[in-house]
């Protein structure tokens, strides 16, 4: 009878191991990816920032691939605007994946810890 719950939690084991290395794998993803959208986000505010220093009258360009179009003051900090609360919503929402992977992998803990126990008890 001890061979069965040693099969199954070498299973349980071999499954939590899989879970835990692809678990790490996003998280790492959703670190960099959340490095790379703070970044957008100053770069935004920066820029921004800088441009409201300028007069209202000032010509600015837009960079479009190789060329760079005319655009009004507005126009641009309106573009930042929306860059830094994509990012912001971006970032919130990939935490909110960190957290949800994170406590998959411990309650995937817990339930091992559960059949440990259990057959202890045996």
């Amino acid at each position: 009878m001890a061979a069965p719950v040693d099969l199954e939690l070498k299973k349980a084991f071999s499954e939590l191991q899989v879970k835990m290395i692809d678990t790490q794998q996003k998280v790492k993803l959703a670190d960099l990816q959340i490095e790379q959208l703070t970044h957008v986000q100053k770069h935004a505010n920066l820029t921004h920032a800088e441009i409201n220093t300028l007069s209202d009258d000032t010509r600015m360009y837009e960079g479009v691939g190789r060329m760079f179009i005319l655009q009004s003051k507005d126009d641009i900090t309106q573009q930042l605007k929306i860059k830094q609360k994509t990012a912001e919503e971006k970032i919130k929402e990939l935490e909110q994946k960190k957290l949800y992977l994170e406590r998959s992998v411990k309650e995937a803990e817990d339930n091992i810890r559960e059949m440990l126990l259990s057959r202890r008890a045996q």
